[in-house]
């Protein structure tokens, strides 16, 4: 079983060199090279990257150095703009990128965005075109997703964390799942995986989470282990949990049978990207 993390955010120290956007409450740094020994630590084989929107914003040349240096270890996804009047030639000329395999855009309230967005509809249209998965963060706005999604029918989404909002220190809200019922609605749309990344930032138990599993069970019904992409998102969950405790509880649970572990956490993410990690 390929162990594929679908979220992992790596970056450098905020220096003059590479300054940070904005300053969240993450390590100092956690470049390409201590994200490869975090994984080996606990056996995970490969990770999609997302270059850190929240320090980067739309630059992922950190992302594209990381992966140029793990070419066996990463695949790359970069944020995308929707005010660049040539964001379609800025996707036209990812997806030549090598590592490249997906684009990632922002639909949180503090966004601003409505889904007839023109910036979004180019966006949208440039991914179907050259066949990027577009992954969507909407936490917190999920009727602005769900309207996207049915609108751009042709495109591919792979949904951040559940679709949930996630906290970045503890403990987690008082009802982490309340919105649960809109996510599972959420199943029905043919063109979009949902990731569950960040899950266990969701307990309001200690490690090894258990309160997380019939919630999940839940997601899993509705969507499917082949559209369920197990992840961590480290290091934006540093604060509530390390990279062993999002780990661990999903290699350790009871709660899986030994194939619908290996589609989870592995076997989904190849799908959905197009893309599987070579270790040495």
């Amino acid at each position: 079983m390929a162990i594929i993390d679908s979220q992992v955010h790596a970056y450098e120290a905020n220096t003059p060199k590479r300054p940070w956007h904005n300053v969240p409450n993450w390590p100092a740094h956690v470049t390409g090279d201590e994200m490869v020994a975090a994984m080996d630590a606990v056996g995970v084989d490969g990770a999609i990257m997302i270059s850190p929107f929240s320090m980067y914003q739309y630059d992922a040349s950190y992302a594209v150095e990381v992966q140029r240096a793990h070419p066996d270890r990463f695949a790359i996804v970069k944020p995308v703009d929707p005010d660049d009047p040539a964001v379609a030639e800025v996707i036209a000329d990812w997806k030549k990128t090598p590592g490249a395999v997906g684009i990632r855009i922002m639909l949180t309230k503090e966004a601003g965005r409505d889904p007839g967005d023109a910036g979004l509809g180019r966006i949208l249209r440039a991914a179907a075109a050259h066949d990027l998965p577009v992954n969507m963060l909407c936490w917190g706005n999920l009727e602005a997703g769900t309207a996207l999604i049915e609108r751009y029918s042709d495109a591919r989404f792979i949904l951040d964390h559940l679709c949930l909002v996630q906290p970045r220190t503890p403990p987690a809200p008082a009802e982490p799942w309340a919105e649960l019922p809109k996510v599972l609605a959420l199943a029905k749309r043919p063109n979009a995986v949902i990731k569950v990344s960040g899950a266990c930032t969701l307990s309001r138990q200690p490690y090894p989470y258990a309160d997380i599993w019939d919630p999940l069970a839940r997601v899993f019904e509705a969507w499917g282990f082949e559209r369920c992409l197990w992840g961590t998102d480290w290091t934006r969950a540093f604060a509530v949990v390390n990279y062993q405790q999002a780990v661990e509880p999903f290699l350790q649970t009871d709660r899986l049978s030994a194939s619908e572990r290996a589609m989870l956490m592995g076997g989904a993410c190849a799908k959905a990207y197009g893309w599987s990690p070579r270790r040495g």
